[in-house]
């Protein structure tokens, strides 16, 4: 694992894995409430947060947890050779990813568990491979943890419409594949403990059952926020809503639980989309109503 940056929660230990990066979003084309009055925000920010101070950097990877004796994956990104036609930064991509596992020493046979926070896109796309013409599984001996109402909602035709047709689209090449193999064990969303030390809370809004994981382990907390935080500039200005939030209200609401629960418990964020490390610690700010980020 050497170069790799291996963080420690308890236990267990947690190394990111990088798929792909996104460097084109203005703030007003993911934050559609975003003003010019917003902008100081981004001031506050380091600099390996934007790509000229005008465009938000955001990362795609996987989280790999070692703990108890086990190999855990949390959301496994876009994936290479998927047909994206409703969102071109994803279409068709060719990136090193499965390498950068093999060189922190993850087999893919090897994998234990793999866990999502919700069935989008850029969460589930390393699920299978393309092997022969058809999507194979990637990890073959995993057992992939995820909501069953998410699943069921995705793969019930009454609720495609444009904006959710990429979401479609990715059940069939990513999610349905390993579900027909056996590989797949669809939970309903409590916070309970799931498998040893991880547990899925319930944060709807940017999904329709979308999940954030808790790791606890010998007193020490992990949180995997998956897609309630986009860019770190969200936590300064926690009232924004992404473009991608077909329920900006729950979103916020699911948001305001996971910034608390950070800041209240001490856990190590692992973000699904923050640049440079993408993990952090969340602390409260001024009368205890706002919040800041520190890069870990």
């Amino acid at each position: 694992m050497a170069g790799q940056h291996i963080y420690r929660v308890g236990e267990a230990r947690i190394a990111r894995v990088q798929d792909c990066v996104l460097e084109s979003f203005s703030p007003r084309q993911l934050l559609h409430e975003w003003r010019e009055d917003h902008r100081k925000l981004l001031e506050r920010m380091p600099e390996t947060t934007t790509t000229d101070g005008r465009h938000l950097l955001m990362s795609v990877h996987s989280w790999v947890v070692w703990h108890s004796g086990k190999t855990i994956i949390v959301d496994t990104g876009v994936g290479n050779d998927k047909t994206r036609p409703f969102a071109l930064y994803f279409d068709h991509l060719k990136t090193p990813y499965l390498d950068r596992l093999h060189q922190i020493g993850v087999l893919l046979e090897e994998v234990d568990y793999v866990l999502h926070t919700h069935l989008h896109v850029d969460h589930v796309g390393w699920n299978t491979t393309l092997v022969g013409g058809r999507w194979t599984p990637t990890f073959p001996n995993a057992r992939h943890v995820f909501s069953a109402r998410e699943y069921a909602w995705f793969t019930d035709p009454a609720n495609l419409n444009e904006r959710n047709r990429t979401s479609f689209q990715v059940q069939a090449d990513s999610v349905t594949p390993i579900v027909e193999a056996g590989l797949v064990d669809m939970i309903e969303v409590t916070g309970k403990e799931i498998i040893p030390g991880f547990s899925f809370h319930p944060t709807p809004g940017h999904s329709v059952d979308h999940a954030s994981i808790v790791l606890e382990s010998a007193g020490a907390r992990a949180l995997f926020p998956g897609d309630l935080l986009h860019h770190p500039v969200e936590i300064l200005a926690p009232e924004l809503p992404t473009i991608f939030d077909p329920d900006p209200e729950r979103t916020l609401q699911s948001r305001r639980w996971a910034l608390d629960f950070a800041a209240d418990s001490g856990a190590i964020v692992f973000s699904s989309h923050f640049p440079a490390t993408a993990a952090g610690r969340i602390a409260r700010s001024g009368s205890g109503n706002g919040y800041e980020w520190h890069f870990v």
